[in-house]
């Protein structure tokens, strides 16, 4: 049986497994190269462990990071819901619980206010397989 996420270490583990995969997809892949995994992981999480473990460890603007992205290389709307989909599909592989339902809704939600922000975007709905 899966266990939730519960710690760091949790969150450090769907993350380098999401972005093991994310990084190779051929429909968003692109969007990180040139990334620097070192730097950006415990950057991001942080920002995770703040959104679904409460602790005040984020405190910079995620908007304006994915402004740079955006003008370098357009993140599009299919682009945040298939970000949307490996990302609910990695904790659902690795974890099940409250809080694993909150981050696959927490990232709905980012996604969201992203292409609402860098493209005036409808909301995205959940995809289904």
């Amino acid at each position: 049986m899966k266990r939730d996420i519960e710690t760091r270490a949790d969150i450090e583990r769907l993350l380098t497994d999401f972005y093991s995969i994310a990084m190779a997809d051929n429909k968003i892949g692109h969007h990180f190269g040139g990334l620097n995994l070192d730097h950006h992981l415990p950057m991001i999480a942080n920002f995770w462990e703040k959104i679904l473990l409460g602790n005040p460890v984020y405190f910079n603007n995620p908007l304006s990071f994915h402004q740079v992205l955006h003008a370098h290389s357009p993140l599009l709307p299919e682009h945040f819901a298939h970000w949307v989909s490996i990302f609910a599909a990695t904790v659902d592989r690795l974890f099940a619980g409250e809080t694993a339902d909150l981050a696959k809704a927490r990232a709905q939600a980012v996604a969201n206010v992203l292409d609402q922000k860098l493209n005036g975007g409808v909301k995205i709905e959940k995809r289904t397989k």
